[in-house]
């Protein structure tokens, strides 16, 4: 949220042992459910503020246990479900060894990545954190974000993340090829038995490196994680079609409330 505060805007506020988030993108208002422990009359308080300022749909990111409770205080709601933001978790083994047939595919292309090029990794560290920053500086020209909204905007939260990589907490690793780095990833753990992965990028210029670099990665977590959170594919079909070919353990669903919809 921080390193994506240029763009989406967030504001929030601390009440009953609650957190209350409202985002403006585009000047288009929305608000969060409240997140702490259960107060009905907080919650009211933000559905009707969300009503008043709130552009459509006013209440999103619903997640499925807010939304069970929801259904029973307010059994006029009705919810839908936000497929492009349905997070991709799978489980932390599967991605390191990519077992059985229904990871032949991947296991061919990461098998025909290793023998065309000689990579080494390495973790993220003061060390290199300029150099990763000046790969993401060509990985930018290579992808033209400028052209992009959505591109434009991860670059800035991107560089705002790796401009603070330490003071966040975040952990990440780089591959090197040729002295160069040309793939990162940056990570951080998200619970017990969660990781999630912020951002990967990697050279066009090797075929597979997104394999290698999704690999090594889950090397790493499966040590001491279960599950590896991949976010959401934000109905871009062509990142839809690839967390898909992974073969996602579960989904972690969200839901929304349409203006129309909130009858109390």
């Amino acid at each position: 949220m921080i390193s994506w505060m240029e763009y989406s805007n967030y504001h929030y506020v601390h009440l009953d042992d609650n957190i209350v988030l409202m985002t403006k993108v585009n000047n288009e208002i929305q608000f969060r459910p409240p997140i702490g422990k259960r107060n009905l009359d907080l919650f009211n308080q933000v559905f009707k503020l969300a009503l008043k300022e709130a552009s459509s749909p006013p209440i999103v990111l619903i997640d499925v246990e807010t939304k069970g409770w929801l259904s029973e205080k307010f059994p006029k709601f009705k919810f839908y479900p936000d497929r492009d933001y349905f997070e991709y978790v799978y489980l932390a083994s599967n991605l390191a060894e990519l077992p059985g047939t229904a990871y032949a595919k991947i296991r061919n292309r990461l098998n025909k990545f290793k023998k065309s090029y000689e990579y080494t990794t390495e973790a993220i560290t003061e060390h290199n954190v300029d150099e990763v920053r000046e790969f993401l500086r060509r990985w930018c020209l290579w992808k033209d974000c400028g052209s992009d909204p959505i591109l434009e905007n991860e670059r800035k939260a991107i560089i705002y993340s790796m401009a603070h990589f330490f003071e966040l907490g975040l952990s990440g690793i780089a591959i090197r090829i040729n002295e160069k780095i040309e793939s990162i990833a940056v990570f951080e753990k998200m619970g017990p038995d969660t990781a999630l992965v912020h951002y990967e990028k990697g050279s066009p210029d090797y075929d597979g490196i997104y394999k290698a670099i999704n690999s090594e990665t889950a090397k790493i977590l499966q040590k001491d994680t279960k599950f590896i959170n991949r976010e959401s594919d934000m109905n871009l079909p062509g990142l839809r079609q690839a967390k898909m070919s992974y073969n996602p353990h579960h989904m972690v669903e969200v839901f929304h409330v349409d203006r129309q919809d909130m009858i109390f």
